[in-house]
């Protein structure tokens, strides 16, 4: 069984390595003519490619519960941040696809020098920050999110930072909280056990179903950062917990 996981895994990883150099280098090409979120859609389009591998190849299915809390298209304006619960590289692939916004990372600038991914990734209207110097970060993420925002861009921060084990838990830093406050935007809180599937640090996926809960919009208004994070912390580790019994069990304590 391992074995066939193996070689699975093996034909998506050659699948992504086959396909994002031609389709970087065209997009870097169109990146001549295109910029910002015109621009968005055809390099997400890699990412597409990138979930039928998942599906198709891997046997990794998504379920999704809680899209109704998203704003609709007649509310094509509405900004929101999301903060899903980061376990893996799949959400990073995943959420762009489906959602019906252009969305903005907020990531460290040294995966801009990933070769094709990274080099692509830079000409999208995002935000890279430099984790070194904090203050100019902040300054950026403030500056550069609240434009998106007003240009009906939702911004996703991972408030863990970090990719967590399965059933495990990061530390919640509460930068998408100061970003939501001074925005004037509502924070989406997103579960996701994607480590079922896909563990990170490895190339080894799993087939099964990825279950992945979008929750209610929580107001930003009159809060305080760490009151509106550990609303949004005690959510999404609620929910981790009711989709994914298992892994938080005390028998996976010492997974």
């Amino acid at each position: 069984m391992r074995v066939a996981w193996a070689l699975r895994s093996l034909l998506f990883i050659t699948l992504m390595a086959v396909t994002v150099v031609p389709w970087a280098v065209a997009m870097l090409l169109l990146s001549i003519f295109w910029r910002g979120q015109k621009l968005y859609w055809p390099t997400i389009g890699w990412l597409r490619v990138a979930m039928w591998g998942t599906r198709v190849l891997c046997g990794v299915q998504p379920q999704v519960s809680g899209l109704e809390h998203l704003p609709t298209s007649e509310q094509a304006r509405s900004a929101v941040l999301l903060a899903p619960k980061h376990q893996s590289t799949w959400e990073t692939f995943f959420f762009p696809t489906l959602m019906p916004h252009p969305l903005a990372y907020v990531f460290k600038r040294e995966l801009l020098s990933v070769p094709f991914f990274g080099w692509a990734m830079g000409r999208l209207d995002m935000v890279h920050i430099d984790r070194s110097k904090r203050t100019e970060a902040w300054a950026k993420v403030a500056a550069q999110g609240r434009r998106l925002f007003d240009e009906g861009v939702w911004v996703i921060m991972f408030p863990e930072g970090t990719r967590t084990a399965r059933g495990g838990q990061g530390t919640y830093k509460n930068g998408a909280a100061r970003l939501a406050i001074s925005a004037g935007v509502p924070i989406v809180p997103i579960a996701v056990a994607s480590a079922r599937c896909w563990p990170r640090k490895s190339f080894l996926l799993r087939p099964g179903t990825v279950p992945v809960s979008i929750g209610r919009p929580i107001d930003s208004t009159g809060r305080q950062p760490d009151e509106l994070m550990r609303e949004v912390e005690a959510w999404i580790e609620a929910e981790m917990r009711r989709i994914d019994p298992e892994a938080y069990a005390p028998a996976a304590s010492g997974r």
